[in-house]
């Protein structure tokens, strides 16, 4: 039977020991701009491409604490009548392996010398089928040894759980006019460089013989427009608004600007009706990381938007 051991977060990444039925904490914690985590977090940034940060890894728990939740799981199980035999069975094997078989007595000679790693699932992702990728047996890792593993958790993998902790600004773009605007009349948009600049989230983990972290940041380079509607143009016309030299994005309106053509913006051809057009504003984010060791480098742009309603008029004309 697979064990997913002990695992974690902030709030936090966790896993179902399945020989012991309890529920365990990753040793991982997050700081910075962070989102949270579970069912009140913030919606992720979204990766550019088809990589995802890993629903799975692996971390250390100390021997000692490996022992007694390896020990509490199975007296649990085998004194629990409800149990039906192959549980008992199965727990009772998975006992045998650290306590009496492969290892001896959890190690525990050894407890100065290293960790047992364990897997850990990204609460949040549970109905992912990645989440169940990690489903080597725990095992013994010696202090300062890198685990031959996929997801341990190394300064490249917490900089990859920080990208999914990344809260990113949710204020919508600013128009001229605001809200209201006229069928054939540019309409501005532009993100304030004081609001839409540069964020990061630490992701840290610390035990006996392990000390790591990696701090992964996000900075804002383009703004895509979609006007909610094909009877509409943009500004450029990809409708793709890159980053200024100051962090802005597009320009501000100033009066007498209405001869002009806004550098970044929307000219809708049509009125909106009784109802609004769902403009979608996404800003792509530029994201790279560094880590424990001078170690570093870049993870996938993220993207991250929402939608605001914007109400288009016929200009009326007044006949004389």
């Amino acid at each position: 039977m697979a064990q997913r051991g002990p695992g974690g977060s902030d709030g936090g990444a966790k896993t179902t020991g399945e020989a012991s039925g309890t529920t365990l904490t990753s040793r991982i914690t997050f700081s910075g701009s962070t989102r949270g985590s579970g069912a009140a977090a913030s919606d992720p940034v979204i990766p550019v491409g088809d990589w995802t940060p890993p629903a799975c890894w692996y971390e250390p728990i100390s021997a000692e604490e490996f022992a007694k939740r390896t020990e509490a799981g199975y007296d649990q199980v085998v004194n629990d009548s409800a149990q039906p035999n192959y549980a008992k069975v199965a727990t009772a094997q998975y006992r045998d392996i650290y306590k009496d078989g492969k290892y001896k007595n959890y190690n525990l000679k050894e407890k100065d010398e290293g960790n047992w790693w364990v897997a850990v699932q990204d609460p949040s992702r549970l109905d992912d089928l990645d989440a169940w990728n990690c489903d080597e047996l725990p095992f013994w890792v010696k202090n300062n040894d890198t685990p031959d593993v996929k997801n341990a958790a190394t300064p490249k993998v917490l900089a990859e759980l920080a990208y999914n902790r990344i809260q990113l600004p949710t204020e919508d773009v600013t128009l001229a006019p605001k809200d209201t605007t006229k069928v054939n009349l540019p309409t501005w948009a532009w993100l304030d460089d004081a609001t839409f600049k540069k964020v990061s989230v630490t992701a840290s983990l610390k035990v006996a013989g392990l000390d790591i972290r990696a701090t992964t940041t996000a900075e804002p380079v383009a703004l895509k427009l979609e006007p909610g509607t094909g009877d509409a143009e943009t500004y450029p016309a990809d409708g793709v608004c890159q980053v200024n030299s100051d962090g802005s994005i597009g320009a501000a309106y100033a009066r007498g600007d209405a001869d002009r053509t806004p550098p970044c913006g929307i000219k809708y051809l049509r009125s909106s009706g009784d109802g609004t057009f769902k403009l979608k504003a996404t800003v792509t984010w530029r994201i790279s990381w560094t880590g424990t060791g001078g170690a570093g480098g870049k993870l996938p742009d993220g993207a991250f938007g929402h939608a605001q309603d914007v109400t288009v008029r016929e200009i009326q004309a007044v006949n004389r």
